[in-house]
């Protein structure tokens, strides 16, 4: 059994490394990726072929301190309309390039607050979705919702476009704590909005709460988990705050004296796990709990689960075409990310041209890792042969590139010569355990920590 100073040892509670939302992280990205790139990739998606959506409404009401995602404050509602409306001509840019007999798959819509969108601008934008192409049988329409900016009519909007998953961000239900963070929500208006959301017939509900923030102790995460677990959600994102304020730049306002150290951190880690464990969750990937009947916890099952930049997914589509400033589209080729400032977006739109900014090409050595690196992260294994022959390569190949892998975790795994597990402590070293495969060079201090 890996022990506390087996932790230590290997450097958990000093190192960064990537979450592996993407292979490479976003930060390996350059502008030799652009328009014309990803044009061609879209071009070049097959006939008949699942693809996905993502949309991102970058606004908030509010900016949360402790958030590191591309978003702006406003107090009005006076620029959301021309950036729906640059979303609409965004999509019809993309939907013009498409081949037409595509099926969507998923669609997720984050930010951002995307229910600062009014009922009306919420219809919108599910017509032109409707629109865009056919949508499947299974469809999955995610929407991320905060609290505070939620009512029934956009509940019921929400309903009528076809959500079937609302994403609640919660983080922590302590006073102090949400002073420390930025982030006033109270118990009663979230458990107001989850019986809003059950009402008009949501069945998917997911909650995201973080561990690591400033002033939280065991006592203050375990209220706050079982207030979580009494309002019933069907599965858990449990976070560890990243506190990166060299790139979110609001995260200065977190009083850093107030965080806690890395071993308090797998204190606090610990008790949400085992609280979740014994409200009949369980454990997908390294940070989220589901309930056996959930598509996540179904995909882990059947060996499906995925990994993307909203963490981990039972989305196997092979494309991700992300829409809005700043948002990230996935191709087999690569990954194009969108012009992060919205007047830049708002520009290349009104020209007539897709907005990416930077992307990245992928080699076949690339595609190789980034397929190791997930199955990693999604199941903690790696089967030797099975990588080999997917990439048409001698099994020998795949053992000199986990070499690095096996010696430094040697104690951490069962290795067989064709299989490679972790299985001990696997949830907090993965992210250390990838990081073996990965073959870039990671900028001093550019990651969070890795616990």
């Amino acid at each position: 059994m890996t022990t506390l100073d087996d932790l230590r040892a290997l450097g958990l509670f000093e190192a960064r490394a990537p979450r592996y939302t993407s292979y490479p992280p976003a930060n390996h990205f350059s502008s030799a990726v652009g328009p014309e790139t990803t044009a061609g990739w879209i071009k070049a998606i097959p006939s008949g072929a699942r693809v996905s959506l993502y949309l991102h409404i970058p606004y908030c009401r509010r900016l949360c301190w402790f958030c590191a995602c591309r978003t702006q404050g406003t107090s009005t509602d006076r620029p959301l309309v021309p950036y729906l409306a640059q979303l609409l001509s965004e999509l019809a840019l993309v939907g013009a390039q498409l081949r037409p007999d595509l099926v969507i798959s998923q669609i997720h819509l984050g930010g951002g607050t995307p229910t600062l969108f009014n009922p009306a601008m919420l219809r919108q934008l599910g017509a032109a979705l409707r629109a865009f192409r056919p949508m499947a049988d299974d469809l999955q329409f995610s929407v991320e919702i905060d609290p505070t900016e939620l009512d029934q009519p956009r509940i019921d909007a929400l309903s009528e476009i076809g959500m079937t998953r609302a994403s609640i961000g919660v983080q922590d239900f302590d006073p102090e704590v949400q002073e420390a963070i930025g982030r006033k929500q109270s118990f009663e208006l979230t458990r107001e909005v989850v019986d809003m959301l059950r009402g008009v017939g949501i069945t998917s509900l997911n909650m995201d709460i973080l561990y690591g923030l400033p002033y939280q102790t065991k006592a203050r995460m375990a209220d706050s988990v079982a207030k979580v677990l009494s309002l019933n959600p069907d599965r858990v994102a449990l976070y560890g705050y990243a506190h990166v304020p060299w790139m979110a730049k609001r995260q200065v306002m977190i009083p850093a004296d107030a965080l806690p150290s890395p071993e308090e951190r797998l204190e606090l880690f610990d008790v949400s796990r085992q609280m979740f464990l014994g409200g009949g969750f369980r454990e997908i990937g390294i940070d989220h709990y589901a309930r056996a009947t959930d598509t996540l916890a179904l995909a882990d099952d059947q060996g499906r689960l995925r990994r993307n930049f909203q963490g981990y997914t039972d989305d196997t589509s092979d494309v991700l075409i992300g829409l809005g400033a700043s948002a990230i589209s996935r191709y087999p080729q690569g990954y194009a990310q969108n012009q992060t400032i919205s007047s830049r977006y708002a520009t290349a739109i009104a020209k007539g041209s897709l907005a990416t900014e930077r992307g990245y090409a992928m080699l076949d050595e690339d595609q190789l890792r980034a397929a190791m690196i997930e199955s990693l992260m999604c199941s903690f294994t790696l089967d030797l042969p099975a990588i080999a022959a997917r990439f048409d390569l001698p099994v020998e190949a795949i053992r000199e590139r986990t070499a690095s892998l096996r010696q430094r975790f040697s104690g951490q795994i069962a290795d067989s010569g064709d299989m490679i597990r972790l299985t001990q402590s696997s949830r907090l070293i993965a992210r250390l355990a990838a990081q073996e495969l990965d073959s870039f060079q990671m900028p001093q201090g550019r990651h969070s920590r890795a616990m």
